[in-house]
């Protein structure tokens, strides 16, 4: 009997989407941090030229444009909340001040998704972000990532290994 491999297609192709969404939410943070840019200019950028195009010779992958958007305007809107879980999460010689405007809007965008996103795991979430480190950076970024996600989920969701970190 063959398996049925009829779900499987859908599957990838939806977390893919949802991995160029955040991808794309990341450099818009990014973009909106350096530049100054308004959450609706930046928006309608990305929609319009960016997400599923090709740019300057790169190919944009298709993303959902629904999670891209959810992600944008949720760390836009809850900025006052999630910039504080950051600094709690880091260590105090490193404040939030201190990281540069790619690896802040990583950890914005991931931050935000554990606190607001309960119907996304912990895991993928993790994963994603720090997949997402990993293509900016070489060093140690990716592990600060990883390492500041964890500590987020076990005080916003009780997730996480240790014991609650109070």
């Amino acid at each position: 009997m063959k398996p049925d491999t009829t779900a499987k297609p859908t599957g990838p192709r939806q977390a893919n989407k949802r991995g160029a969404a955040r991808l794309a939410a990341v450099q818009a943070l990014y973009q909106m941090d350096v530049a100054g840019s308004g959450i609706l200019e930046i928006t309608a950028e990305y929609e319009q030229f960016r997400l599923g195009k090709e740019v300057d010779g790169a190919q944009y992958r298709e993303a959902d444009a629904q999670w891209f958007r959810s992600i944008l305007s949720g760390v836009v809107e809850n900025q006052k909340t999630v910039d504080p879980i950051i600094r709690q999460a880091l260590t105090e010689d490193w404040p939030l001040s201190r990281l540069d405007s790619t690896l802040r809007a990583i950890l914005r965008a991931g931050v935000y998704e554990i606190m607001r996103r309960d119907d996304v795991p912990v895991a993928v979430i993790v994963s994603e972000y720090v997949d997402i480190a990993k293509a900016f950076y070489e060093d140690d970024e990716p592990k600060l990532v990883n390492a500041v996600l964890d500590r987020v989920s076990r005080r916003v969701r009780g997730e996480g290994k240790g014991k609650n970190p109070e």
